[in-house]
Protein backbone atom coordinates (compact mmCIF):
# COMPACT_ATOMS: atom_id res chain seq x y z
CA UNK A 1 0.00 0.00 0.00
CA UNK A 2 1.17 3.53 -0.92
CA UNK A 3 2.07 6.00 1.93
CA UNK A 4 1.15 8.97 0.37
CA UNK A 5 -2.69 9.50 1.24
CA UNK A 6 -1.23 8.27 4.67
CA UNK A 7 0.43 11.40 5.06
CA UNK A 8 -1.71 13.59 3.15
CA UNK A 9 -4.70 13.50 5.02
CA UNK A 10 -2.37 13.45 8.62
CA UNK A 11 -0.91 16.73 7.17
CA UNK A 12 -4.26 17.92 6.72
CA UNK A 13 -5.35 16.72 10.00
CA UNK A 14 -2.78 18.31 11.43
CA UNK A 15 -3.11 21.26 10.04
CA UNK A 16 -6.73 21.61 11.48
CA UNK A 17 -5.84 21.11 14.80
CA UNK A 18 -3.28 23.85 14.96
CA UNK A 19 -6.27 25.98 13.28
CA UNK A 20 -9.19 25.05 15.69
CA UNK A 21 -5.99 25.47 18.49
CA UNK A 22 -5.96 29.59 17.51
CA UNK A 23 -9.22 30.33 16.88
CA UNK A 24 -9.86 29.54 20.84
CA UNK A 25 -7.18 32.34 21.33
CA UNK A 26 -9.54 35.90 22.05
CA UNK A 27 -7.97 39.33 21.63
CA UNK A 28 -9.16 41.65 24.48
CA UNK A 29 -11.61 44.54 23.42
CA UNK A 30 -9.39 46.94 24.93
CA UNK A 31 -6.01 48.44 24.03
CA UNK A 32 -3.86 48.16 27.42
CA UNK A 33 -1.31 45.36 28.49
CA UNK A 34 -3.65 45.22 31.47
CA UNK A 35 -6.33 43.64 29.13
CA UNK A 36 -4.19 40.60 27.75
CA UNK A 37 -3.45 39.51 31.32
CA UNK A 38 -7.02 37.66 31.50
CA UNK A 39 -5.60 36.08 28.33
CA UNK A 40 -1.66 35.13 28.84
CA UNK A 41 -2.77 31.41 30.55
CA UNK A 42 -4.91 30.44 27.30
CA UNK A 43 -1.68 31.71 25.01
CA UNK A 44 0.62 30.08 27.40
CA UNK A 45 -1.12 26.45 26.71
CA UNK A 46 -1.43 27.63 22.81
CA UNK A 47 2.53 28.00 22.45
CA UNK A 48 2.55 24.97 24.70
CA UNK A 49 0.18 22.68 22.24
CA UNK A 50 1.40 24.38 18.79
CA UNK A 51 4.85 22.87 19.97
CA UNK A 52 3.65 19.28 20.76
CA UNK A 53 1.38 19.30 17.46
CA UNK A 54 4.36 20.34 15.76
CA UNK A 55 6.64 18.00 17.28
CA UNK A 56 4.57 14.95 16.52
CA UNK A 57 4.07 16.61 13.08
CA UNK A 58 7.73 16.46 12.76
CA UNK A 59 8.39 13.05 13.89
CA UNK A 60 5.40 11.64 11.83
CA UNK A 61 7.03 12.88 8.71
CA UNK A 62 10.07 11.55 9.54
CA UNK A 63 8.63 8.08 10.17
CA UNK A 64 6.84 7.68 6.57
CA UNK A 65 9.91 9.34 5.14
CA UNK A 66 11.72 5.99 6.49
CA UNK A 67 9.00 3.75 5.69
CA UNK A 68 8.80 2.10 2.53
CA UNK A 69 4.95 0.55 2.70
CA UNK A 70 1.77 0.76 4.79
CA UNK A 71 -0.66 -1.78 5.84
CA UNK A 72 -3.90 -1.71 7.51
CA UNK A 73 -3.04 -1.79 10.71
CA UNK A 74 -0.63 1.27 10.29
CA UNK A 75 -3.73 2.99 8.56
CA UNK A 76 -5.76 2.34 11.86
CA UNK A 77 -2.59 3.06 14.55
CA UNK A 78 -2.31 6.38 12.43
CA UNK A 79 -5.89 7.18 12.88
CA UNK A 80 -5.75 6.31 17.01
CA UNK A 81 -2.33 9.05 17.05
CA UNK A 82 -4.50 11.58 15.09
CA UNK A 83 -7.60 11.17 17.60
CA UNK A 84 -5.64 12.02 20.41
CA UNK A 85 -4.09 15.15 18.92
CA UNK A 86 -7.60 16.46 17.64
CA UNK A 87 -8.20 16.04 21.80
CA UNK A 88 -5.27 18.70 22.78
CA UNK A 89 -6.73 21.61 21.36
CA UNK A 90 -10.17 21.31 24.08
CA UNK A 91 -7.50 19.87 26.48
CA UNK A 92 -5.39 23.32 25.64
CA UNK A 93 -8.20 25.40 26.32
CA UNK A 94 -9.54 23.97 29.34
CA UNK A 95 -6.21 24.38 30.57
CA UNK A 96 -6.09 27.48 29.56
CA UNK A 97 -9.44 29.39 30.23
CA UNK A 98 -9.01 27.74 33.70
CA UNK A 99 -5.71 29.11 34.69
CA UNK A 100 -4.20 25.66 35.07
CA UNK A 101 -6.07 24.07 37.74
CA UNK A 102 -5.03 20.92 38.88
CA UNK A 103 -7.50 18.86 37.42
CA UNK A 104 -7.19 20.84 33.90
CA UNK A 105 -3.42 19.65 34.21
CA UNK A 106 -4.03 16.49 35.10
CA UNK A 107 -6.47 16.14 31.75
CA UNK A 108 -3.88 17.68 29.95
CA UNK A 109 -1.10 15.14 30.81
CA UNK A 110 -3.25 12.09 30.16
CA UNK A 111 -4.31 13.33 26.46
CA UNK A 112 -0.71 14.10 25.92
CA UNK A 113 0.33 10.67 27.56
CA UNK A 114 -2.09 8.74 25.25
CA UNK A 115 -1.00 10.46 22.26
CA UNK A 116 2.41 9.45 23.12
CA UNK A 117 1.36 5.50 23.67
CA UNK A 118 -0.41 6.18 19.66
CA UNK A 119 2.69 6.97 18.23
CA UNK A 120 4.57 4.20 20.04
CA UNK A 121 1.84 2.00 18.64
CA UNK A 122 2.39 3.73 14.87
CA UNK A 123 6.42 3.13 15.50
CA UNK A 124 5.49 -0.45 16.23
CA UNK A 125 3.38 -0.64 13.44
CA UNK A 126 5.24 0.96 10.75
CA UNK A 127 8.53 -1.54 11.74
CA UNK A 128 6.33 -4.34 11.86
CA UNK A 129 4.79 -3.96 8.02
CA UNK A 130 8.49 -2.70 6.70
CA UNK A 131 10.44 -5.66 8.51
CA UNK A 132 13.10 -6.21 11.53
CA UNK A 133 15.60 -5.68 9.22
CA UNK A 134 13.87 -2.05 7.46
CA UNK A 135 15.52 1.35 8.00
CA UNK A 136 12.78 2.72 10.17
CA UNK A 137 13.28 -0.11 12.40
CA UNK A 138 17.11 0.06 12.47
CA UNK A 139 16.49 4.31 12.75
CA UNK A 140 14.00 3.78 16.05
CA UNK A 141 16.39 1.20 17.81
CA UNK A 142 15.47 1.15 21.07
CA UNK A 143 13.54 4.43 21.37
CA UNK A 144 14.85 5.89 24.53
CA UNK A 145 13.09 8.94 24.46
CA UNK A 146 10.10 7.66 23.64
CA UNK A 147 10.50 5.56 26.61
CA UNK A 148 11.91 8.51 29.11
CA UNK A 149 8.55 10.46 27.69
CA UNK A 150 5.96 8.12 28.92
CA UNK A 151 7.72 7.98 32.12
CA UNK A 152 7.84 11.64 32.83
CA UNK A 153 4.15 12.01 31.16
CA UNK A 154 2.99 9.75 33.82
CA UNK A 155 5.34 11.41 36.77
CA UNK A 156 3.85 14.78 35.50
CA UNK A 157 0.00 13.35 36.08
CA UNK A 158 1.11 12.26 39.54
CA UNK A 159 3.17 15.48 40.09
CA UNK A 160 -0.43 17.71 39.62
CA UNK A 161 -1.56 16.34 43.05
CA UNK A 162 1.08 18.23 44.13
CA UNK A 163 1.46 21.31 42.10
CA UNK A 164 0.02 21.66 38.66
CA UNK A 165 3.09 23.78 37.61
CA UNK A 166 5.36 21.00 38.51
CA UNK A 167 3.71 19.09 35.91
CA UNK A 168 3.92 21.76 33.26
CA UNK A 169 7.40 22.38 33.66
CA UNK A 170 7.55 18.39 33.12
CA UNK A 171 5.59 18.75 29.64
CA UNK A 172 7.77 21.26 28.73
CA UNK A 173 10.63 19.00 29.83
CA UNK A 174 8.95 16.40 26.88
CA UNK A 175 8.82 18.86 24.56
CA UNK A 176 12.58 20.25 25.23
CA UNK A 177 13.59 16.58 24.72
CA UNK A 178 11.74 16.06 21.30
CA UNK A 179 12.24 19.93 20.23
CA UNK A 180 16.24 19.00 19.84
CA UNK A 181 17.07 17.40 16.68
CA UNK A 182 16.73 13.67 16.27
CA UNK A 183 19.07 12.90 13.72
CA UNK A 184 18.50 9.15 13.49
CA UNK A 185 15.92 8.39 10.51
CA UNK A 186 17.84 11.16 9.08
CA UNK A 187 21.10 9.62 9.23
CA UNK A 188 19.76 6.64 8.26
CA UNK A 189 18.24 7.12 5.45
CA UNK A 190 20.94 9.57 4.26
CA UNK A 191 23.21 6.24 4.69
Amino acid sequence: MSKGRLEAFSDGVIAIIITIMVLDLHFPREATLAALRPVIPTFLGYILSYVFVGIYWNNHHHLLHASHKVNGTVLWANLHLLFWLSIVPFATGFMGQNHFARVTVELYGVVLIMAAIAFTLLVRALVACNGAGSTIATAIGRDYKGKASLAIYLVAILCAQVHPWISVGLYVLVAIIWFVPDRRIERIVAE
